[in-house]
């Protein structure tokens, strides 16, 4: 059996293959992650965004291959979560950004598209890491590229990527020491060869068993039609009476995109006005008395890929039935959305003026789609993100490039930095000097947490035991215990230096309120002019987080 063309429904197939294997070894990839820790998800991440791009694929029965990538590129970005789930949406946008103008591909355009896709993956990532998921992609895109030179048939070309792919995997903790020490291979490396796999076996004809799907999150455009000040109107008053969607694959040799001159240039033909574009891809939602305007306009820049027109007039009945009383206030000035895990650390960062609390963190990373969402439900001119978790950074910036707000990533890593983060930030300042005040804020705190080994293992020169709760400060294990309030006394001791003045104890499900109190107790007693603040942060998985500043 051999194959020398791709065409769209073929890809599509591939797509859905290689989601499901990665579905089926979600775990598995879970296990590899560095750390002992109970919340290891690359696995969980990779595979959410995977579904997202496999749903986009699922709507969309084309035979050329460019569109069905353009649907997988949008999926993927919009649904990835966590670094790996951020870096296989670049690797697949790039491949799509490749091909996105063809009806078919051979072996050699397939291989260039590999390429193509590791190049932007390589651009999006600011200080790349040899030994994960970029090297296990790069090596792969390479022999892929070498073997299309003497192969014409994809499916020999895919046998290749797939060997080298497991070959490069094997030599990442030669690459990468930490690896080594605990004795495990890169984890996002393991998940993009399970996708490589599972486009390996549709190609070849066999079947990968097919589990439920994911529930659909809302698409971009139609997720929540927002309720507007015309749904308060008689239908006679409708200024702008047909809702227009239309999707643009970009075409850069027509014309040079912008999406801020995009967005002014259609804002002149009606309201309720909506662009998130990529470098691929631009959706437009507006309502608007002339579609046909819309449309050409559109179409100046690349091609009219999806539309849908729909007569509000017609509508308006059912609308003001749903919509009564519901118009969306005016814009502040400022908002602030930050990540939390647990309610008792998402009352507090509410109470310290927090906007919009997304619920996620170590247990569970959001995605760049539920990013945009929270940006535009704060309804404000300008949004800073607080992460919170090393993991979700790059999906924040990612949810930044494309939301119609302006947004301020503040790169907090830990809980305790977004507190910091949040403190300083004054309303009355400019959007810059706050920038400039909550990214000081983050360099001048430390961050401890409390949790418990999942494995036996050797990192940073220490044996940890199964069951072991131990103690990470900032992003080293710096020591293990046997108990819990052991572990917290050796991480607090290692964490408190002469200059701190405040530590702050978030509790979690785990812990007690009469333990806290004990660690403060012992706080005080050994640091005289420490002041301690304690809270339950009624966080999973970490019994306690500390900050000391």
């Amino acid at each position: 059996m051999s194959r020398r063309n791709l065409d769209g429904r073929a890809f599509a197939a591939m797509i859905l293959a290689g989601a499901e294997t990665l579905s089926q070894n979600a775990s598995a990839v879970d296990a590899l992650n560095v750390f002992p820790v109970p919340d290891g998800d690359t696995g969980t991440n990779m595979n959410l965004s995977m579904s997202s791009g496999a749903r986009e694929v699922e709507h969309i029965d084309s035979p050329e291959i460019g569109k069905v990538g353009t649907a997988l590129s949008k999926g993927l970005l919009m649904g990835a979560r966590g670094n790996s789930g951020v870096i296989l949406s670049q690797l697949f946008r790039g491949f799509t950004k490749s091909i996105e103008n063809k009806k078919e591909i051979n072996a050699k355009e397939f291989a260039a598209a590999l390429q193509a896709g590791v190049d932007m993956a390589y651009k999006a990532v600011m200080k790349p890491v040899e030994g994960t998921i970029l090297t296990v992609a790069k090596d792969a895109a390479k022999k892929a590229v070498a073997s299309a030179k003497e192969e014409t048939d994809i499916i020999a070309v895919m046998e290749a990527v797939i060997e080298e792919a497991e070959a490069s995997l094997n030599r990442t903790p030669e690459l990468l020491p930490v690896l080594k020490d605990v004795g495990v291979v890169d984890s996002g490396g393991k998940g993009l060869l399970c996708v490589y796999e599972g486009f390996l076996a549709s190609l070849k004809g066999e079947t990968v068993s097919k589990k439920a799907v994911l529930p659909a999150l809302d698409d971009m455009v139609n997720a929540e039609h927002h309720k507007s000040a015309q749904s308060m109107l008689s239908t006679e008053d409708i200024e702008f009476g047909f809702c227009t969607e239309v999707m643009v694959r970009l075409d850069q040799d027509k014309r040079t995109f912008s999406e801020d001159t995009f967005r002014n240039e259609l804002s002149r033909f009606g309201d309720s006005l909506l662009v998130v574009a990529d470098d691929t891809l631009a959706k437009v939602h507006i309502h608007a008395e002339e579609p046909g305007n819309v449309l050409n306009l559109a179409q100046r820049y690349g091609d009219l890929i999806k539309i849908k027109i729909e007569n509000m007039r017609e509508q308006h009945t059912s609308i003001l039935s749903q919509e009564a009383g519901e118009q969306k206030p005016a814009r502040t000035p400022f908002g602030i959305v930050t990540v939390a895990m647990g309610d008792g650390i998402s009352k507090l960062f509410t109470s310290i003026g927090a906007s919009h609390v997304i619920e996620g963190g170590q247990t569970m990373n959001p995605s760049t789609e539920d990013i945009v969402e929270a940006v535009k439900s704060v309804n404000a001119e300008t949004v800073f993100i607080l992460p919170n978790n090393s993991n979700i950074v790059m999906a924040a910036n990612q949810a930044a490039s494309v939301a119609e707000e302006k947004v301020f990533v503040i790169p907090a890593k830990t809980v305790p930095q977004g507190m910091a983060a949040l403190l300083a930030f004054n309303p009355e300042q400019s959007a810059e000097a706050n920038e400039a005040s909550m990214l000081e804020a983050i360099q001048h705190v430390k961050s401890g947490q409390v949790t418990y080994s999942v494995r036996d293992t050797h990192i940073d020169g220490k044996d940890i035991k199964k069951g072991d709760f131990i103690g990470i400060l900032n992003s080293s294990i710096i020591g293990s215990a046997g108990d819990r309030f052991s572990a917290a006394k050796l991480l607090l001791d290692e964490m408190i230096g002469e200059e701190d003045e405040i530590v702050t104890i978030l509790y979690g499900e785990d812990a007690s309120e009469e333990e806290a109190e004990k660690l403060g107790e012992y706080l005080t007693s050994v640091y005289e002019d420490i002041e301690v603040e304690i809270h339950n942060g009624r966080q999973p998985l970490y019994p306690y987080i500390f900050a000391a500043e």
